[in-house]
């Protein structure tokens, strides 16, 4: 079944769970913004990649962090539903902001404990080569998500997650990125110690 939402395009890929922070500076994204607080409305984040928009990620806003004297806001949201987007309105219904028809995703939570145990295992041998294995803190309802802005993946790579249903097909994509990018980050740092030489 169809459903209509606000919609706010941007160059960024939001997932659920994903806290998302966003500075409104346009007037007809304050409209949409005011609205949905207004109506206890969610709206849409589709990713535009810089060609087309099809996939997307429902978000409600949890906090209006910061008000301009000239209107510029800061907001909070946090991501909930995926979507696909079936049409795009711009302007929506009567109103100055985009907005569209959607058809929502179920997400399968199926997990195999083996991929699981290779992709943190290797998320982990990443963390520690960049020295940063404080930032390895993941929410585990929402595992490869939480885990998919902190790999490396390209803006087409992170859409590309974002249409995959199943998480353990999810966990399956992320553990072949890491197979690929960890040697090459290995070449990299090879390449580096011997040009020193």
């Amino acid at each position: 079944m169809h459903e209509e939402l606000p919609l706010f395009p941007l160059n960024i890929v939001a997932y659920p769970g994903e806290l998302v922070n966003l500075h409104i500076f346009e007037p007809r994204y304050k409209d949409l913004v005011r609205d949905c607080i207004e109506t206890d409305m969610s709206f849409g984040i589709p990713t535009y990649n810089g060609k087309t928009m099809s996939y997307g990620t429902e978000v409600k806003i949890l906090k209006v962090e910061k008000v301009y004297k000239d209107g510029r806001m800061d907001i909070r949201t946090r991501g909930n539903r995926i979507f696909q987007l079936i049409e795009f309105y711009d302007p929506w219904r009567d109103k100055s902001y985009a907005g569209g028809k959607v058809q929502f995703r179920e997400i399968e939570m199926d997990v195999n404990p083996e991929t699981q145990d290779k992709m943190l295992s290797l998320a982990k041998q990443l963390f520690d080569w960049l020295n940063m294995k404080e930032k390895f803190r993941l929410d585990k309802e929402f595992l490869s998500y939480s885990l998919a802005h902190k790999v490396g993946l390209k803006l087409d790579e992170e859409l590309e997650l974002l249409k995959i249903s199943n998480e353990d097909e999810r966990q399956r994509y992320l553990t072949n990125h890491l197979q690929n990018l960890l040697p090459a980050l290995e070449r990299a740092e090879q390449a580096k110690e011997r040009i020193i030489m």
